[in-house]
Order: structure tokens, then sequence, then C-alpha cells
């Protein structure tokens, strides 16, 4: 790779040891992707959830935050992905003493490398949204895509360790996303019906993504006849980029880089064509409902609620009970608007639990399954249903409305 000055300032351990493991491990990275050089970042986002890291990786984490303050801090803004636990309500959840332990451990070493713990999934609702054009290095896939599409940012999916070195050294290999040929379209999907609920926004998100399947692959879709809301890109983003690994889709005259469809597939372009049906959202939602006709716990998270969303799980629980347990996750962000506006309080009179800065399937969710007696879980995101069945779940895919109906009746999903 060619390297600028500082960068072989950076190679050469001028900066410090923490920097310098940081262009070692990007310089691989970019070798491997034939990347020709660095592009500038101007934030990082990490995934710094400990089911993922482990022992091993808090231990790592803690050596680079034992360096000298001034050989171990970021470069740029740098924040975090959820955590795996709520402490105020870990004990609620049946989470073990080591959990908490371990995460209390992670936050510390992040915090003395000068990264800022938001524990949020939904930054670009939240903190601060990137503009179009500015070139990032982000790490949750969700934030990716959101942030590739909707917001016209440039990032790839980066791995934890690589995050975290473009935190280090305010830069990140120019492949893939960063380079304008990697943003054009590469297949094309007709759309003939608006999406109503965020479940069902989730459902088209999983059907692209099984036809795209590739990260290489950018859907361009066509007949979206209104702007979608941030929830309903939110919830359609996460699910493409869960079923299929895709990191960008543009649609036609909405998304930023495709005012016009032949800006993202110019006349002439020959890629893959396909028609998805009102019908086919409601057979792929109906295949995660066969044979189960009640479920032990309701679960809103993956992404983490919006402000918005909070508000509607309030109104909807407004006046009921919930029977069987409810689980509401949002960003810390959210949850001090919540407090503030009485929504916390709402969700929580009625029975919910508002969890903050965690997120469902990174809190150890097998092992809170088994401390909890939960199999059958019902979700309105369809990110959740295809994420949880790997941790021992039977997922049921509804609106929010049919959640908080199931909640409610003690867990019996109407017919």
């Amino acid at each position: 790779m060619n390297l600028t000055a500082e960068e072989q300032a950076l190679r050469a351990g001028e900066y410090g040891p923490a920097a310098q493991w940081a262009i070692e491990h990007q310089i691989k990275v970019g070798e491997y992707l034939g990347a020709g050089d660095f592009v500038p970042v101007t934030q990082a986002h990490i995934m710094a959830d400990t089911e993922s890291l482990g022992e091993a990786g808090v231990e790592w984490l803690e050596r680079l935050a034992r360096l000298p303050a001034h050989a171990r801090r970021v470069r740029i803004p740098t924040i975090t992905d959820p955590r795996g636990t709520d402490f105020a309500a870990a004990h609620r959840l049946k989470q073990k003493p080591w959990m908490v332990e371990l995460e209390r451990r992670a936050i510390t070493a992040f915090e003395a490398l000068g990264v800022l713990m938001t524990n949020t999934c939904i930054n670009y609702q939240t903190i601060m949204a990137p503009l179009a054009g500015e070139h990032v290095a982000y790490g949750d896939t969700g934030v990716v895509i959101y942030c590739n599409s909707v917001c016209g940012a440039r990032s790839n999916f980066e791995g934890g360790p690589s995050a975290l070195a473009a935190a280090l050294t305010a830069r990140t290999p120019r492949y893939g996303y960063h380079l304008d040929e990697r943003r054009r379209s590469t297949l094309l999907v007709e759309i003939d019906f608006a999406p109503r609920e965020l479940n069902e926004w989730g459902a088209l998100g999983a059907l692209v993504g099984r036809l795209a399947g590739d990260y290489w692959q950018v859907p361009a879709l066509v007949g979206i006849e209104r702007v979608p809301t941030s929830d309903e890109m939110k919830h359609f983003g996460a699910a493409l980029a869960s079923y299929g690994s895709v990191a960008l889709f543009h649609i036609g005259g909405i998304t930023p880089e495709a005012r016009r469809l032949g800006d993202v597939l110019p006349a002439g372009s020959n890629v893959r064509s396909h028609e998805i049906h009102e019908a086919d959202v409601r057979t792929f939602t109906a295949s995660y409902a066969r044979a189960i006709d009640s479920v032990d716990v309701v679960v809103f998270s993956a992404p983490q609620l919006s402000l918005i969303e909070m508000a509607q799980v309030a109104g909807l629980i407004e006046g009921r009970h919930a029977r069987i347990p409810l689980l509401v996750v949002t960003s810390p962000q959210v949850k001090g608007d919540a407090d503030r506006m009485g929504l916390t309080a709402r969700i929580e009179a009625a029975g919910g639990t508002v969890l903050a800065g965690m997120c469902f399937y990174q809190s150890y969710a097998r092992e809170l399954a088994e401390a909890n007696g939960w199999r059958r879980l019902a979700t309105n995101s369809a990110k959740l249903v295809n994420i949880i069945g790997g941790y021992g779940y039977r997922p049921v895919l509804m609106s929010m409305p049919a959640c908080i109906d199931a909640a409610c009746n003690g867990g019996k999903i109407a017919p």
C-alpha cells in the first residue's frame, strides 16, 4: 500500500504502540482486500459486547488500556454498539454476576482508550448522523447499511479490531464502499406495494437480502411511492444486512445517491431483475408462525427503539397489562428522553421492562432462555427472528400491535 509520511510515522511507532499495532493491522487488511492506500475517516463505531469479545478480547483491551495515556488514545470521535446488559436490570433478567463484571471491565478499558460508551446501534437517530460523502469506520451492520444508504456516508463492515484500529489511526483502507465504482447498483428489485408496519418493512428487507446474498451486491428498489420514515428504513436495512450481508441499497427517487435511478443504474446496465409482491411478504412472515400459538416472551430490540417507537409502545399498552415478559430495548440517549416524557413509566406501569444500552441477542440470549424458561419469542424485528433461532428460540414475526396483544393475552397469539 502507498503510505503517506504520517502513515509511515504511525508504522514506525512515533505515535505510540497502540497506533503502531493499528496501522500494521490495517495494512494487512488493506493488502488482502486490494486497497492501494488509506482514506481519512472522521468517526468510528465499535462492536463492543462482551459475548463477542469474551475473556480473551477483554484482556486484550485491558493490555492496550495499560499503555501510557499519550500512547493509547483514539484520534477521532469513537462510539460503541450495544452492550450485553443493562446494569440496572441484570438481576431481573437473571444474568450471572460474571457477565456483569466482564461488561464493567470492558467499559473501563474502552474509556481509558478515549472511546465514548454510547452503547447504541441507532447512532444515526440519536448522536451524530454522518453526512453524505463522509468516510467513516462503522462496525454494526445495521448502522453501516443505514448510514451508507440513507445518509449517503461511506463505510464497509468493520470488524471490532478494525474499527478500533481506525479510531487509533483516523483512517481505513480505501476499498469497497469507499469507492464510487462499488456503490453502483448490481440488482434491480421491483415493488408493487407499500409496506405498512415495521415488521413488513423488515420482511421486505429479508426478501431483498435473500435475493442479493452477497456483500458486494447493491440492490436498487423501484416502485416505493412514498418516502419511508427513519424507523421504516431502519428495519428494512437491518433485515437486508442480516439476511443478505448487504451494506448498501438504493431506492429510486428517494435515497440520496439515487434521486434519478440512472445515477446508480446507468441505461443499458445488464443486471438481474426481480419482483417482490405483497403476497411474498405475507408468506415470509407466516413461515415464522407455523405451529406456534403462544409465546413465552415479547421482545422489541435489534434495532434499538427510537423515541417514536417508544411512544408507540406506550400508547398501545396504555390501560392494559403484560402477562408475560415484555422487553422494550432502547438506547441510553432515548431512554433519558423516554424517562423525562413519562413513556418509560407508562410502559413499566403496564408490566413491561424498559432496557437501555443493550441488545437482546448480544445479552447471552441462550443463557437468558435457560434461566427464564423462554423458548418461543415474538418480535416485530425481522433481523431478530433471523438471528435468535441460533440461540435456541422459536421466533414469531408480528406487528407491534400484535406483539402487544400477545403480551397482554398471556402469550396467546391471535389466529
